[in-house]
């Protein structure tokens, strides 16, 4: 690919890009560019972000959640807030807990996550399907057929993630936090809140905007998520009293 070819290509991808409301992967960005090969996008793009780099903007471009995307820098989060005049919509430590054992133990379902909690999260489950950051991904083939949840793209995007296989291994949170510098008590505390500050920037930024499940190999529910708690209390209800689920391997 010479020169000005390349150059067009990549002016191609950075329109593309910018108009987005979600990251483009690979099999979209071929679907609209077939005069273009994969490889020859994916030298493009790769130029675009050592582009980015170099300039130093205030923005990037970034491989998350399976595709590609232009994301603002932490350090100006603050000023994006008070552009859209909104507080951001924080995660309490239980559901933070609750999504942390969805992310790592997935698929799992409800009473799984309630043995390893010893609480009931009906209510948790409710908030974290109304900010998409999980989704149902099918029922479990057992007495009652309880729901099973699994982790939305969202989750991915919020998290700063390329795929569930990126999060971080328990040995190397443990590496994290022996190294954490002990005049940053408050450390986890604010990496929280930038993770609820990105949640309700794109809040804002789309406020009318439906759930998108991902592809996945279970049996699809489109149900919204009010009808989920009715859902697990008659599945509760149909279990026998004798019978105790564990946690997922």
């Amino acid at each position: 690919m010479n020169t000005t070819e390349s150059t067009t290509l990549e002016m191609i991808l950075e329109a593309l890009l910018f108009a987005a409301d979600k990251p483009l992967s690979m099999p979209e960005l071929t679907r609209i560019l077939p005069d273009y090969d994969s490889s020859r996008i994916k030298e493009a793009l790769d130029n675009l972000q050592s582009h980015y780099q170099v300039l130093d903007r205030s923005f990037v471009l970034k491989e998350v959640a399976g595709g590609y995307e232009f994301r603002s820098r932490p350090e100006y989060a603050e000023y994006i807030i008070k552009m859209l005049r909104t507080a951001p919509a924080r995660l309490s430590r239980a559901a933070m807990e609750t999504l942390a054992i969805i992310a790592y133990k997935q698929p799992i379902i409800r009473q799984e996550i309630e043995l390893l909690r010893g609480v009931d999260v009906g209510g948790i489950l409710r908030t974290l399907l109304e900010k998409n950051l999980i989704k149902v991904v099918g029922r479990k083939n057992i007495p009652g057929k309880p729901l099973i949840y699994g982790t939305t793209s969202r989750f991915l995007e919020v998290f700063d993630l390329l795929d569930i296989k990126s999060l971080p291994e328990l040995k190397e949170i443990k590496e994290m936090e022996s190294d954490e510098d002990p005049n940053e008590p408050f450390k986890a505390e604010h990496q929280q809140e930038r993770a609820d500050e990105i949640i309700a920037i794109q809040e804002a930024e789309a406020p009318g905007k439906s759930q998108q499940n991902d592809e996945t190999g279970f049996e699809k529910s489109s149900r919204p998520s009010k009808d989920i708690s009715a859902d697990e209390d008659r599945a509760e209800a149909k279990r026998p009293n004798n019978d105790q689920v564990g946690p997922s391997a």
